[in-house]
C-alpha cells in the first residue's frame, strides 16, 4: 500500500494491525521500489552499489568468478543468445543444472533480453522434465553434459555449461564457457522491458494439486530485491554458502538474485552432502548458512563430531526456511552451536520468497515464529470467510509487490489461489501475536480431525523431535 494511503489508517504501531480493514502491515522499513515502469530486473540489480570483489566461488574447484567478470560475462552471454540463437523477449528458456556458479550469469542475461526463465530440478526424470517443457515450452536448455541426455527426445536446441561427452544425439547450439569468453560485436541495443511482463516461470505445486508455473514478473522480482536493500539483515562483507537447490525459489531467489544486488559473496556447493558442507565452511570462511530444517536437526545429531572436525568459528548466522522449527529444535540448536544465531523465514513461489522473517537476535527469541511480516507485505488472517484479528487463527493471505500474478495457462488454479483484488491465499493454517510475529501452525490441507478436534501435525512432529533417541519425525493424515 501507497504510503499516502496507509498513513489515513489507524494501524497498532505494536503489532501492525488495522482494525478498520482487519489487515495486518509490515512493521520493517517501506520497501525502495524504483518508479521507472520500463525496468528488468537485471538492472536494476546491477545498478545496486556493493563493496566485495568475488561475487561466486566453486566449492568443489575453487574457481572464483569477480563481480566485474560477473556482469562481463552476463552482457556477453546475452549477445550470444540474441544475435547468434536468436533468443527474443517472451521465448522461455529452461535451466536443467545442480547447483553451478554459472546459474546466475544465465538467468540475469536470459532476463535482461526480456526472455523468460524457468527451472526443473536435475533429480527429475525425463518423463517428469519432458512434462515440464510441454507445459512451458521452453527455446532453449541450458544443461551439464551429464543432464543432457535427459533431453534427447525433446528436440530443443542446447547450450551446455562447459565442453564435454554427452550421449543421446542433443542438438548443442553453444557452450556456456565460451559464450562467457566471447566479445561482443558491437554495442547491444536492449529492448524495453516493462516491469509487468514476465521473467521468471519456477514451478510450485500451490496449495495444493500438481506442479504449476507460477508466473513472476520483472516488478516482482526487483520488489523482492527491493527487500533485502531495505531490510539490511546481512553486510555486503559477509560470505555465504549455498547448499540449497537453485532450482527452487529458497535458492534462486537468495542466491541469482539478493546476493549479487547486496554485493556478497556466495559459495556455492553442487549439492548438500553434511561432512562437504562443514568443510566448505572451514575452507571459505563462510559467515552464513541457509539451510532446510531437516538439515539444522542433524547438524544437532552430529554436532559432536562436527565440531571435534572442523573450525566452524566463522560461522555466525543460519538461515532456516521451508517448515517452521520447534522451540526445542531452537534451543537444541543453540545449546550445540552457542557462537551461531539461528533465524527462521517463511516465503512461497507464489510470493516471491516474501512472507515473514527474523533478522536479528533479539527477534530470535520468539520460538516457534517465523518473523515479522516482510517489507511492503500485507496480510490478512481468514477463517472460513471470517477476517480475524491479532492472535486468532486463520488462513493467511498476502498482498504486496511480490506476489506473483497467477499460473501459467492455468486460469483455474489462478481464480482458486489468487483473489480478484490481488490476495494470495497461502494455504497456510497461521496467527501473527501482539508484537506482529508470524507463527505458522500447519497446512490448512493437513489438519487432522480427530473427535471434533483439529490436530496439527507439525505439533505431533515437535513432540516427537523432543525425544532424544528420534532424529528426524514426519506425521501425515
Amino acid at each position: 500500500m501507497a504510503n499516502s494511503q496507509r498513513s489515513t489508517l489507524l494501524i497498532d504501531p505494536r503489532n501492525g494491525f488495522c482494525k478498520a480493514n482487519s489487515t495486518f502491515y509490515s512493521k520493517r522499513n517501506p520497501l525502495p521500489l524504483p518508479a521507472n515502469a520500463s525496468l528488468d530486473v537485471t538492472t536494476f540489480i546491477s545498478s545496486q552499489p556493493h563493496r566485495c570483489t568475488t561475487a561466486f566461488i566453486d566449492a568443489t574447484t575453487g574457481h572464483r568468478i569477480s563481480f566485474s567478470d560477473l556482469w562481463r560475462a552476463v552482457d556477453r552471454v546475452a549477445g550470444c543468445l540474441h544475435y547468434e540463437i536468436g533468443i527474443r523477449r517472451g521465448d522461455v528458456v529452461l535451466i536443467l543444472s545442480p547447483n553451478s556458479i554459472y546459474i546466475p550469469i544465465v538467468c540475469l542475461a536470459v532476463m535482461s533480453l526480456g526472455a523468460v526463465v524457468t527451472t526443473a530440478n536435475p533429480l527429475n526424470t525425463a518423463g517428469e522434465i519432458a512434462r515440464q517443457i510441454a507445459d512451458s515450452n521452453p527455446t532453449l536448455v541450458f544443461t551439464s553434459p551429464d543432464l543432457a541426455p535427459k533431453l534427447a527426445d525433446s528436440g530443443i536446441s542446447v547450450v551446455l555449461e562447459r565442453v564435454g561427452p554427452t550421449r543421446g544425439g542433443v542438438r548443442v547450439v553453444g557452450i556456456l564457457t565460451e559464450m562467457m569468453k566471447k566479445e561482443p560485436s558491437g554495442q547491444r541495443v536492449r529492448d524495453r522491458v516493462e516491469k509487468d511482463e514476465t521473467a521468471m516461470l519456477l514451478y510450485s505445486s500451490g496449495t495444493t494439486g500438481r506442479s504449476k508455473g507460477v508466473k513472476s514478473s520483472h516488478g516482482n522480482l526487483i520488489a523482492h530485491v527491493a527487500r533485502y536493500i531495505a531490510e539490511p539483515a546481512e553486510q555486503a562483507d559477509q560470505i555465504f554458502l549455498c547448499t540449497v537447490p537453485m532450482f527452487h525459489t529458497y535458492g534462486m531467489m537468495i542466491f541469482a538474485m539478493a546476493t549479487v544486488a547486496l554485493g556478497s559473496t556466495v559459495v556455492i556447493r553442487r549439492r548438500f552432502e553434511l561432512h562437504e558442507m562443514m568443510e566448505a565452511v572451514e575452507k571459505y570462511r563462510a559467515t552464513i548458512l541457509a539451510l532446510a530444517p531437516p538439515v539444522l536437526v542433524a547438524m544437532i545429531s552430529g554436532a559432536d563430531l562436527i565440531k571435534a572436525k572442523y573450525d566452524l568459528s566463522s560461522l555466525r548466522t543460519v538461515r532456516c526456511g521451508g517448515a517452521p522449527l520447534s522451540k526445542e529444535v531452537t534451543e537444541g540448536f543453540k545449546r550445540k552451536y552457542p557462537t551461531v544465531d539461528i533465524f527462521q523465514g517463511y516465503g512461497l513461489t507464489e510470493s516471491n520468497g516474501a512472507g515473514a522473517s527474523i533478522d536479528s537476535v533479539e527477534e530470535s527469541r520468539r520460538y516457534g515464529s517465523v518473523g515479522l511480516l516482510s517489507s511492503g507485505l500485507e496480510a490478512r488472517i481468514v477463517d472460513q470467510g471470517r477476517v480475524m484479528g491479532v492472535n486468532q487463527t486463520g488462513e493467511l493471505w498476502l498482498k504486496g509487490p511480490s506476489v506473483a500474478r497467477g499460473y501459467f495457462r492455468n486460469e483455474v488454479a489462478t481464480k482458486e489461489t489468487i483473489s480478484s483484488d490481488g490476495w494470495l491465499k497461502t494455504g497456510d493454517l497461521c496467527y501473527i501475536d501482539d508484537d506482529g510475529y508470524l507463527f505458522i501452525v500447519d497446512r490448512l490441507k493437513e489438519l487432522i480431525k480427530y473427535k471434533g478436534y483439529q490436530v496439527a501435525p507439525a505439533e505431533l512432529e515437535a513432540l516427537l523431535l523432543s525425544h532424544s533417541d528420534i532424529l528426524d519425525a514426519a506425521v501425515i493424515p
